[in-house]
């Protein structure tokens, strides 16, 4: 192995280009393993003659694990290893030192041989290594002379645990008659040893107590049964010891036990078994109808309901008197009477009883019949008996308030005798201490002797003795409950305030709503109400009330087409009624609002209130919402009227530019005479006339270039109007509606001469204004006022310019 690893070391340093000497793993100590493979690793360093450039020098030690016996008991030490490094050459140059887990406390070096020893015991389960880190360094300067090297300490193991069952004792169980090999439950044990090494974890299951019944698997812990048929009757406890020990079960292997406890669970296996093949019971002839005449059982040796024992009565002579059923607690057989018995008519009775699991096992019906027969006789006694109420207890009601004297109930008892003797009834003192009560004695009718009250007293238990009239000795009782109930004070109202929505397309008869009503009288349960609408409600078009008869209603509708726009909410009232006494009544208003809904029926809006409801908003955050947009609305007209406002003053305080101004009043104009409205010179002075004049209503958007002198012939009057008449057909920036432009020049030449009515009194009426209707529609109107020949002067004259 060294020559190989020499070898291999040489051809890499040939490959490499450098030089190192073959490393010898130093010898391992006597008795312990070695030391971890060492490797050889090439480290740069610089060349001693100085010169430069660098050579690889051998690095000496590099460790992979040592080991340390646990649980040592040693008085010294424990030898764990030893560290060299072929730069020691044995003059005490080189120190040693350790660092890492347990380095000084649990682990030692000698720093000048580099050997490593345990200071204590050591145990593997509570540390199965410890990783350390070894330097060689130069004694006298402390310079490192190797890399600081990693290694590992490993605890081996040694068998110092024994197997441990962590969930014992064991309970399990596994039923009667199961064949060999049926599974109980497995028991499982734990060893803290080192499962890799050796054999210390390895665990081997045997059966201490419990065979030959049971056993178990050696290698898996599976107990199973060993024997077939085992009988719960017999013996239903087992206790199994199981073992579990390491080292595979050898020899000085150590071991851990644990008890488990098996029960046999019931199977029905056990037919019912009578004790008797005959029975002989006696009943007297004045046994009740219904009343228990005698008991007989069968016994099951098996348990639960593979115990339970169905009776039945074969038909014959007693099938028709008697009937028979099971006592679910002791599974007896109670035979109760049909019929009444007469002494006189029919002396003894004899039949027959089977008895049969109510739960039967296919398995075992192999093993016989599962049932058994016996058979009853029953002898009647002839018997003077007292006289027999009609029924075992009564139940009376009464409601408080009721008047003395009124009658509440009666009991009835007869003499069941062949003698038939007359029945007297009375109360028992000891149970009407305050006589509330009082009896006839021939009829047996139960009536007040003073109100009741419920508050005081809600329920009074009586007792009513009825007595032979030839036999005073023989009497009977019978218990009487009176229940004072309480007077209906309270009248019905709805559960709560109804507030539903109709859709505007909903169908003739779909109910849209169900409600119900609540009663304050008590007690709730049993109350019944009804619902209905008032009288004078009946024939509503719009609305009807259906009653379920279930405590609620439900509102239909009666046509279809319901419109917001036309009525928002309805109101319906409705009748509510309970059957209290007396009787109470009220009514109650359902609000119904129409609503817009999707097809399908869902509600899209109702109001705005139901716009906002869904996101979240409350009422007061609405009405906050709304104020705050009337505050705004109010501050927005405000500041529109002040803008219109300042505007209008803006266009009226200009007197030099006035020809986009509309002078408007109601009363006829004084001609020229007139000069309230407007400055009559502005007309007439031509000077007043400047370029580039624009419109004030609108904001301009582009320039127009100066405009050329206009002559005063009437040509040029006439184009120019032409001119401004095509500006304000291609203005894009007019408003769109009727408006008077006014032009500040007239001319003085002009066959029209003004346009204006201002000198409307010097022109000629009789000059022909017919070259007017060639100017087109635009001015229709104003031909049509100076074509007219009357003698009523016109005051105002306008160019009408529709934009």
């Amino acid at each position: 192995m060294l020559t190989r690893n020499c070898l291999l070391l040489f051809l890499w340093i040939l490959v490499d280009g450098g030089s190192v000497s073959c490393l010898r793993p130093p010898s391992p100590p006597l008795g312990r393993s070695r030391t971890g493979r060492e490797r050889g690793r090439s480290l740069v360093g610089p060349l001693r003659n100085g010169a430069a450039g660098f050579q690889r020098v051998k690095r000496g030690w590099v460790w992979n694990q040592f080991f340390v016996l646990e649980e040592y008991m040693g008085s010294d030490p424990q030898y764990v290893g030893k560290l060299h490094t072929d730069l020691d050459k044995g003059d005490s140059a080189v120190k040693y030192t350790l660092s890492g887990d347990g380095a000084g406390s649990i682990f030692t070096i000698d720093q000048t041989t580099g050997d490593i020893h345990a200071l204590r015991s050591l145990d593997r389960e509570e540390k199965p290594y410890y990783t350390l880190r070894a330097q060689a360094v130069d004694i006298n300067t402390n310079r490192p002379l190797e890399p600081e090297s990693e290694f590992v300490i490993k605890v081996q193991d040694i068998n110092d645990n024994e197997p441990k069952f962590l969930e014992g004792p064991y309970r399990a169980s596994v039923p009667e008659m199961s064949p060999v090999g049926t599974y109980v439950t497995q028991v499982t044990a734990t060893d803290a040893d080192d499962p890799t090494y050796g054999n210390s974890a390895r665990v081997v299951y045997s059966i201490l107590h419990g065979q030959p019944y049971f056993s178990v698997d050696p290698k898996t812990g599976v107990i199973k049964t060993a024997l077939p048929n085992m009988d719960r009757e017999v013996k239903e406890q087992y206790q199994v010891l199981i073992q579990a020990k390491d080292m595979g079960g050898q020899l000085g292997g150590l071991a851990g036990t644990t008890t488990v406890n098996i029960t046999l669970s019931d199977v029905n296996d056990n037919p019912p078994r009578f004790s008797k093949s005959f029975f002989h019971l006696r009943v007297p002839e004045s046994s009740a109808v219904g009343s228990a005449v005698g008991r007989i059982k069968a016994h099951d040796l098996d348990i639960g309901k593979n115990a339970e024992v169905e009776y039945t009565i074969v038909p014959g002579d007693g099938g028709a008197m008697f009937d028979i059923t099971t006592n679910e607690h002791n599974q007896e057989g109670i035979i109760i009477l049909k019929k009444p018995l007469d002494f006189e008519s029919k002396k003894a009775y004899t039949f027959k009883v089977d008895a049969s699991n109510a739960h039967l096992d296919p398995r075992f019906q192999s093993f016989g019949a599962f049932k058994d027969t016996a058979t009853v006789k029953i002898n009647v006694l002839d018997v003077d008996e007292p006289p027999v109420f009609n029924k075992p207890s009564y139940v009376m009601d009464v409601y408080e308030d009721t008047p003395a004297g009124t009658i509440i109930g009666a009991v009835t008892a007869q003499d069941l005798d062949a003698s038939s003797s007359p029945v007297r009834y009375s109360i028992d003192w000891k149970s009407d201490m305050d006589s509330y009560f009082d009896i006839d004695p021939v009829e047996g009718t139960i009536s007040t002797n003073e109100l009741l009250d419920r508050e005081t007293v809600a329920q009074h238990n009586i007792s009513i003795v009825a007595t032979k009239l030839n036999s005073p000795v023989l009497t009977s009782r019978v218990a009487v409950t009176v229940h004072v109930l309480d007077i209906n004070e309270f009248p019905p109202e709805l559960a709560s305030p109804y507030e539903t929505f109709v859709c505007e397309n909903a169908k003739v008869g779909q109910v849209i709503q169900t409600f119900s009503a609540k009663d304050q009288d008590l007690p709730s349960a049993g109350q019944q109400f009804s619902f209905k609408l008032p009288r004078d409600d009946i024939k509503n078009k719009n609305f009807t009330i259906r009653d379920f008869g279930n405590n609620t209603a439900g509102i239909v509708t009666k046509r279809s087409g319901f419109r917001r726009r036309l009525q928002e909410i309805y109101f319906l009232p409705v009748v509510i009624e309970d059957n209290g006494y007396p009787p109470k009544s009220s009514t109650g208003t359902l609000t119904i609002r129409v609503c817009g809904c999707e097809s399908d029926g869902s509600l899209l809006t109702c109001s705005a209130e139901a716009i906002f409801l869904p996101v979240g908003l409350s009422t007061g955050a609405l009405i906050a919402i709304l104020l705050c947009i009337v505050i705004l609305l109010v501050i927005v007209v405000l500041y529109v009227g002040l803008r219109r406002q300042k505007k209008k003053e803006t266009l009226m305080s200009s007197k030099e530019d006035i020809r986009d101004n509309v002078i408007h009043y109601d009363d006829e104009g004084g001609g020229e005479e007139d000069t309230h409205a407007f400055d009559m010179g502005t007309l007439r002075n031509p000077k007043v006339v400047k370029e580039n004049l624009y419109r004030r209503d609108v904001k301009p958007e582009m320039k127009k270039g100066p405009r050329a002198p206009v002559s005063q012939d009437s040509a040029d009057i006439r184009d120019f109007i032409n001119q401004r008449l095509k500006e304000h057909d291609t203005d894009n920036s007019a408003p769109p509606y009727d408006s008077l432009a006014t032009y500040a020049y007239e001319g003085n030449g002009s066959v029209a001469e003004s346009l204006s009515s201002i000198d409307s009194l010097a022109i000629d009426l009789e000059e022909d204004y017919d070259y007017l209707n060639d100017w087109g529609p635009r001015f229709k109107t104003l031909a049509g006022i100076f074509g007219e020949q009357s003698d009523t002067q016109s005051n105002s004259t306008t160019t009408e310019n529709t934009h």
